[in-house]
């Protein structure tokens, strides 16, 4: 009986390797930089953001820290990763799943000389973890926002423009999964003592994001060019594959996450495509897709109506779900209204971000915005006006078909900069909500209070992004 015993040992560490037992637990590996590390912090042992990514994940998940001070993507920067006993132990640790967050010390002064090799260096990283036995999943964490271009000798003017679309390169170039931890720091200065490190209730926001991701349930994201009949163009959205092609003569495109979540959850994007994509990429991030299909400049009429009805079957039959969010930002905010109200049972939710909601205000410049003379001649075109004395019984816009738009029951965000000069709130969203809240709808506004018309959005999209998640039940 002894000597079965020992046999069934000896197969046990052959199967396994060399460690000998079978790896029970979902190994985590954070490789990066002080910020990984958790230089600052009290206890970086339970506040850095691996350590208390392993308290939310809990005992069915092992969380390593192998961050180091100082440490650059670069073989030949002035502290290479590479040349680290981090690096060796990462090698051998066994790991399922990898976080790289290097890039924030590449981008001192000192480094910028061997800038040529950061995505080349990068993908040697990647793939050097990706060849190891336990064939792990690569993710790429984009460097957190730094509120300095000197503390350190680190650039957050660099990361900007110029780093972070190095990382985003190597995500579209290898297929990798990419989390922003960028924009979820735009808003948080005040967590960042030396203007670099987060503090722990900073890494805090970190680990949440990652437990987040871990135990998000996606499948692998799908091909859907078969599906698209005319040429199409392969390009990179923020590190994501975006497909470009004409749809009966209209510019369509269509960016796909790298998991899809469950129901095939989309974004439709109406007019400035791109334009401030931080909320787009969170929900790329989470598995929704982005779709988008240029009908401009038809202000929302019934022809544009069309070509979004016959875009939308065009969808239903690549699979994603019934009801769309809907988007839109300025005068978008036309577009994504009028087709709800023509499509109540088609809308999941609408996210606008200072509307356009009624055309006499703009580009009609008849209250106290400025409105556009050469969009109001395209709106007069659109709509088959003469002039604007034709123009003055026009009922065509959002303001105006309340009771459509409440028919779908979905709720809507409105994002508004209350000194807005181009779009008066009080010719907009002001009347807009008061009317849906009188006919029942369920309206909530984000207000700026210093906000103008630019800039969109807002720089740190969570808001955002948690109405989307809870409205499409997410």
């Amino acid at each position: 009986m002894r000597k079965v015993f020992k046999l069934l040992l000896i197969w046990l560490v052959f199967i396994t390797g060399s460690e000998g037992y079978a790896q029970s637990k979902m190994r985590i590996v954070c490789v990066g930089n002080s910020i990984t590390f958790g230089s600052g912090l009290k206890d970086r042992a339970r506040e850095s953001y691996p350590a208390q990514l392993q308290a939310l994940l809990g005992v069915d998940f092992e969380v390593l820290n192998f961050g180091v001070s100082g440490a650059t993507m670069l073989k030949k920067g002035n502290k290479p990763y590479w040349k680290t006993p981090e690096y060796q132990q990462v090698l051998s640790s066994r790991p399922d799943l990898v976080f790289i967050k290097l890039g924030t010390n590449d981008s001192k002064q000192i480094n910028r000389k061997e800038m040529a090799s950061f995505v080349t260096d990068y993908k040697d990283m990647v793939h050097s973890f990706q060849g190891l036995a336990t064939k792990p999943k690569v993710v790429l964490l984009l460097p957190v926002k730094a509120f300095s271009d000197t503390q350190f000798g680190i650039s957050g003017t660099y990361m900007k423009d110029s780093l972070i679309a190095m990382v985003q390169k190597v995500a579209y170039d290898e297929r990798l999964e990419i989390i922003d931890l960028y924009s979820l720091f735009a808003d948080k200065e005040s967590l960042l003592g030396d203007k670099i490190h987060p503090n722990a209730v900073g890494d805090g926001f970190i680990a949440e994001r990652l437990r987040s991701f871990v135990l998000q349930k996606n499948k692998p994201s799908k091909d859907l060019s078969s599906k698209i009949k005319t040429p199409l163009k392969r390009s990179s959205f923020n590190g994501y594959e975006q497909l470009n092609f004409s749809f009966k003569g209209h510019d369509a495109r269509i960016v796909s996450p790298k998991r899809v979540a469950k129901g095939m959850p989309w974004v439709w994007r109406a007019r400035f495509f791109g334009h401030e994509p931080q909320t787009d990429v969170a929900l790329l991030e989470r598995g929704f897709h982005i779709v988008y299909c240029d009908v401009a400049e038809l202000f929302g009429n019934a022809e544009a109506i069309g070509v979004w009805n016959d875009f939308y079957q065009a969808l239903q039959k690549m699979g994603l779900a019934k009801k769309a969010v809907m988007e839109g930002m300025s005068r978008g905010g036309v577009y994504v209204y009028n087709w709800a109200a023509a499509n109540p049972d088609k809308v999941a939710c609408v996210y606008a971000d200072n509307p356009v909601l009624d055309l006499k205000s703009w580009p009609g410049g008849k209250g106290k915005g400025p409105g556009s003379k050469e969009n109001w001649a395209a709106f007069l075109k659109a709509y088959g006006y003469a002039n604007d004395a034709e123009a003055a019984d026009f009922k065509g816009s959002p303001m105006d078909q309340i009771s459509a738009i409440v028919k779908g029951k979905y709720p809507m965000l409105h994002v508004c900069g209350d000194l807005d000069e181009v779009v008066p709130m009080a010719e907009n969203s002001l009347p807009f909500a008061e009317k849906i809240k009188a006919a029942g709808g369920d309206i909530q506004l984000i207000h700026k209070p210093a906000g103008k018309h630019h800039p969109h959005s807002l720089p740190n999209p969570q808001p955002i992004v948690d109405f989307i998640l809870k409205a499409t039940g997410y």
